[in-house]
C-alpha cells in the first residue's frame, strides 16, 4: 500500500518558524511503474525522483544506498516498495533532516531530530555522513543558514567533519559541485559562518590552496566584510568581491593576483564573479583613498571601470567599495555621491560634437579624455577638514 510522507528541508523550516520553500515528500510502498499510471513525471537520474503532476513537487522512492567508490557519487541506490521510511531517514544526513510527516500531520523522528532542532545542534545520524564529502559543505551551508539561530554542530560530528577532511574524502569533490554549495552559503545573511567553519575543519585550505597564512592575518577582517555585503543586500557575485578583497587586504597584486587565478581555476567561478573580485582587488583601494579635494582624480577610475559604457556597474562598485570601506576603515567621505557627480559631469559632455571636431581619428580617445578630464577639474573640491 502507497504512503506518501512529507521530508526534508521544508519541514524542518516550518517547525523553526522559517518562509516556506518547496516540499519534498517520500513515497513509500510504490513501484515507478504506479507512479507514472497516477500521472507523475519521472525526473531522477541516480534514483527514482517523480514530479506530482499538479503540485510540482518532488516525491522520490524510498531508498537506501551503499557506497562502492571515493566521492560524493560512489553510492549504489535500491528503491522498491520494501523499503521502509525508518530505513529511507536513516540515510539522510542530520537528525532535523531527517524528520518525516504523515498524511495526519503526525511527526515521525526515530533519530532525534526535534530535539536537535530544539536544542539548536547539527548531528549526524549515522556513520555513513562520512562517506559523502558534499555534506561536509552542507553542514557550513546551514551553519551559515541558521546562523541567527545560534546552532552549533555536535563534537561527534565536528570530529567526523575533520576525519573526513584527513582522510582526503573531500579530494573527490569537483569543482562544480564545491562551488553550488559555496554559493548557497554565500547568499545566506551570514556567509562567514561558513567560511570560519570550513576553516575550522581543516577544509579551507583544500577549496582555496595556500590560503592559510592569509586566514591568519585577514580572516576576521573577510569575515566580517562578507557577512556586511550580505546586511546591506549586495548580491552574491559582489559578496565574494568583499570577501576576496578583504582577505587580501594590504598584498600586492604579485601576491593576490596569482592566487586568485588558482583559486578561479579550482572552483570555476563565473565570469561575472571572477570580474568582480578582479576588479575589486585592483581597483578597491585606490578608490577607497581617492581624495575629496582632488575630482581630477577620478579619471583612471572612471576608465578602468569602464564606467563610459557600463555606468551602473561602476556605481555598483562604489556601493561595494563603500561596504569594505567601513570594514577595513580605509574609506574616504561621501565616496558614493562624489563618485557619482564625477560620472555625471562626464556623461554630460557633448561627445559627438567631441568627435566632429577631433583633426583625425587618432585624435578621438585623445580629445575625449582631455575634455573629462577638464570637466572633473571642474568639479568644486570637498573642503579640507581642520
Amino acid at each position: 500500500m502507497m504512503q506518501i510522507y512529507e521530508v526534508g528541508g521544508a519541514l524542518r523550516d516550518e517547525l523553526l518558524g522559517l518562509p516556506g520553500a518547496d516540499r519534498d515528500w517520500v513515497v513509500v510502498g510504490a513501484t515507478p511503474e504506479e507512479m507514472k499510471i497516477r500521472g507523475f513525471q519521472p525526473v531522477g537520474r541516480d534514483f527514482p525522483v517523480f514530479l506530482h503532476p499538479v503540485t510540482h513537487e518532488e516525491y522520490a522512492l524510498a531508498r537506501t544506498e551503499r557506497k562502492t567508490a571515493p566521492g560524493y557519487r560512489g553510492f549504489v541506490f535500491h528503491a522498491d516498495p520494501t523499503v521502509t521510511l525508518e530505513e529511507d531517514l536513516k540515510r539522510r544526513d542530520l537528525t532535523l533532516n531527517a524528520m518525516a510527516r504523515g498524511p495526519n500531520r503526525r511527526l515521525i523522528d526515530p533519530h532525534g531530530g526535534l530535539a536537535d532542532l530544539e536544542n539548536r545542534i547539527l548531528r549526524h545520524v549515522s556513520p555513513a555522513f562520512g562517506e559523502d564529502p558534499v555534506r561536509l559543505l552542507r553542514v557550513a551551508r546551514f551553519l551559515a543558514k541558521l546562523a541567527p539561530f545560534g546552532f552549533t554542530v555536535a563534537p561527534e560530528t565536528t570530529a567526523l567533519l575533520r576525519q573526513m577532511v584527513d582522510d582526503g574524502e573531500v579530494d573527490a569533490l569537483v569543482p562544480e559541485r564545491i562551488l553550488q554549495e559555496l554559493n548557497r552559503g554565500m547568499e545566506t545573511a551570514n556567509p562567514a559562518r561558513m567560511f570560519a567553519a570550513l576553516a575550522e575543519w581543516g577544509a579551507l585550505e583544500k577549496f582555496f590552496p595556500a590560503i592559510d597564512a592569509l586566514w591568519i592575518h585577514t580572516g576576521g577582517l573577510a569575515n566580517d566584510a562578507v557577512d556586511h555585503a550580505a546586511r546591506r543586500h549586495l548580491e552574491q557575485p559582489l559578496r565574494w568581491a568583499a570577501w576576496v578583497s578583504a582577505l587580501f587586504h594590504g598584498s600586492s597584486r604579485q601576491t593576490w593576483h596569482p592566487l586568485l587565478e588558482t583559486w578561479a581555476g579550482n572552483l570555476r567561478w563565473s565570469k561575472e564573479q571572477h570580474q568582480w573580485m578582479e576588479l575589486s582587488c585592483a581597483l578597491g583601494p585606490g578608490a577607497r583613498h581617492l581624495s575629496p579635494q582632488q575630482p581630477e582624480e577620478w579619471l583612471p577610475l572612471l576608465e578602468g571601470c569602464d564606467a563610459w559604457r557600463r555606468p551602473q556597474r561602476f556605481l555598483r562598485f562604489l556601493e561595494l567599495q563603500e561596504c569594505l570601506g567601513e570594514i577595513l576603515e580605509d574609506l574616504q567621505p561621501d565616496l558614493s555621491t562624489r563618485g557619482k557627480a564625477a560620472l555625471t559631469a562626464c556623461q554630460a559632455l557633448d561627445l559627438p560634437a567631441l568627435v566632429r571636431s577631433a583633426p583625425t581619428p587618432a585624435e578621438i580617445p585623445l580629445r575625449l579624455r582631455a575634455a573629462r578630464h577638464a570637466a572633473l577639474c571642474a568639479l568644486p573640491a570637498a573642503p579640507r577638514k581642520p
